[in-house]
């Protein structure tokens, strides 16, 4: 039985996974080599906890048991003994994730699962950085965690059948609804994605329409509830540069990410989370400090 869940990686999906897993009564352990992204990992997940406090998502009952089940960690090795279940959060780049894999394959026990919260990589790649491809698959939720109700459960290719079972439990457990795939690369929603925010960059490229007019276009005309540049900005434009990369790379030329993203990414406009991306968040934080 899965009790005690390690999120490796404390950036946006680490501590969202970590929220939702938190209140669906899990043991949480968010683990992070830098002190500082822990801790405002946890200021984070404390501010969930107030918004959904104050709009009444949640009782305080809920957040006091949830607090309670949410542990902070800077020792991977440390973390990983006690585990069933981890989950690494940590950047699209494979050689990161090949070192978080022989990490936890090292020291986690012989009963614990493995998931990556990949968006578009490989789970077979991944689980054979460790020893254990029968019980190593992909978690993939999306932006923002704790709002957003799908994971999507990829399958390696020698993911069992009850791997595949018991992870859809866990998901459901947080409060998900699940989609159980096999493996190719991007996925589901993550082709498709990609391919509507890298032709709205084409679109922006060509001088079609102002960021603007095509994210309104595809809300109310395709019934999105984000634009595509809304998206991108809040996933970050590097990490959507990175994925693009990946399926170009796997899937061929639809997917060459336009030059326009690619400038944009060298000139640091990542999103959200630099201030600046397709729009400026600076202007915004601004007016309301004022």
């Amino acid at each position: 039985m899965i009790k005690h869940i390690v999120v490796v990686g404390s950036g946006v999906m680490g501590r969202g996974i970590a929220y939702v897993g938190a209140v669906g009564g899990y043991a949480m352990t968010v683990v992070d080599i830098n002190e500082s992204a822990l801790q405002n990992a946890k200021q984070e997940i404390d501010n969930i906890f107030e918004k959904g406090l104050s709009r009444g998502k949640i009782s305080l009952d809920q957040v006091k048991q949830a607090r309670q089940n949410l542990s902070y960690e800077s020792d991977l090795p440390k973390a990983a003994l006690n585990a069933d279940l981890i989950i690494e959060a940590v950047p699209e780049i494979m050689a990161i994730k090949k070192q978080v894999m022989e990490t936890i394959e090292e020291h986690a026990s012989s009963h614990c699962y493995f998931a990556t919260n990949t968006s578009t990589m490989s789970p077979t790649e991944i689980a054979s950085f460790g020893k254990r491809p029968e019980k190593t698959i992909a978690m993939h939720f999306f932006n923002p965690v704790h709002k957003m109700p799908l994971v999507e459960i990829v399958r390696g290719l020698e993911t069992s059948d009850e791997t595949a079972q018991r992870i859809r439990e866990v998901a459901e457990k947080m409060g998900k609804e699940t989609v159980v795939i096999n493996e190719f690369p991007g996925f589901v929603t993550s082709r498709i994605s990609a391919l509507v925010g890298n032709e709205a960059f084409y679109m922006l490229q060509e001088g079609l329409g102002t960021p603007e007019e095509i994210d309104k276009a595809v809300k109310l005309g395709l019934n999105y509830p984000m634009g595509p540049f809304e998206l991108g900005d809040l996933v970050g434009l590097d990490t959507r540069l990175n994925n693009l990369r990946y399926l170009h790379e796997k899937l061929g030329e639809k997917y060459r990410p336009a030059p326009l993203l690619e400038q944009y990414v060298k000139a640091g406009r990542l999103g959200r989370k630099s201030g600046k991306g397709v729009y400026d968040y600076t202007i915004v934080e601004e007016l309301v400090t004022k």
